[in-house]
């Protein structure tokens, strides 16, 4: 079987996108872990399918690298836009249909405009916090971010004795001066990743959190690119108009035999 797809990324964060509106294709994981796979596939760091909704004007449904479905990837989400907008799905606004309900964007000046779930619950520790942001996130405060050997580090906390066979994704967060730099290890890619759209919106609330930041808009620099995210803190820890917003890209597009 042939399938044509669209590699786009999301401040280097990559996928493959498949329109699946016919719902006549269905992947097995190791289907999934062969075309993501950067040597002997089309390489990226998950797959997504655009699918018809009943509740939405479509469905995105992620695959991680490994093979398995994923909860919410934000630069998916943000990407999954730009595509249904390539498709004419929408004009400038929209409403998707993901693993967690459903999720209002909008195109904007600088790409695509994304509004995640509210959080109301962050766990602060000494060195770091956690918090559910559509996916499960540990953030670290660290200093000296570019020395740091992410993979060794994220590795150790992302299945450790807390977070267990299901793991946790790890965000290590420097702030230098009035800006703060990114960077994430993504389990089910199980590396580190250019950049993370829940990761960085996990980040800034939790910057928010710890008073770290008192803005309520947050930029947060990540391998790939610069991501922003905007809230609203209702009461303490308790955040709701939660945007994510960074730029996207149509890389290049083709045909796959599976």
């Amino acid at each position: 079987m042939k399938i044509p797809f669209f590699k786009y990324h999301g401040t280097g964060n990559d996928f493959i996108i498949i329109d699946n509106r016919e719902e006549n294709i269905s992947l097995g994981q190791m289907q999934i872990q062969e075309m993501c796979d950067r040597h002997f596939g089309i390489g990226a760091d998950g797959l997504i399918l655009l699918q018809n909704s009943t509740k939405a004007d479509f469905k995105m449904v992620y695959y991680n690298k490994d093979g398995l479905e994923g909860s919410l990837c934000g630069n998916g989400g943000r990407c999954i836009v730009a595509f249904a907008k390539s498709l004419h799905i929408f004009e400038t606004e929209t409403k998707f249909e993901a693993v967690d309900g459903i999720h209002e964007a909008a195109i904007s000046s600088i790409g695509v405009k994304l509004k995640m779930n509210d959080v109301s619950d962050i766990s602060i520790f000494e060195t770091h916090t956690f918090i559910d942001t559509g996916s499960p996130h540990h953030v670290e405060w660290v200093v000296n971010i570019e020395n740091l050997d992410i993979v060794s580090f994220g590795r150790q906390i992302a299945h450790n004795s807390t977070y267990g066979k299901k793991g946790s994704n790890v965000n290590f967060v420097e702030k230098k001066g009035s800006t703060f730099t990114i960077r994430t290890y993504e389990r089910g890619v199980e590396d580190e990743t250019f950049s993370c759209g829940t990761g960085a919106v996990a980040a800034a609330l939790s910057l928010k959190a710890v008073q770290k930041t008192n803005e309520n808009k947050v930029e947060l620099h990540t391998k790939g690119g610069t991501l922003k995210v905007s809230f609203v803190e209702t009461e303490k820890e308790k955040f709701n108009n939660i945007y994510l917003e960074g730029p996207t890209e149509e890389v290049f597009s083709g045909t796959i035999s599976i």
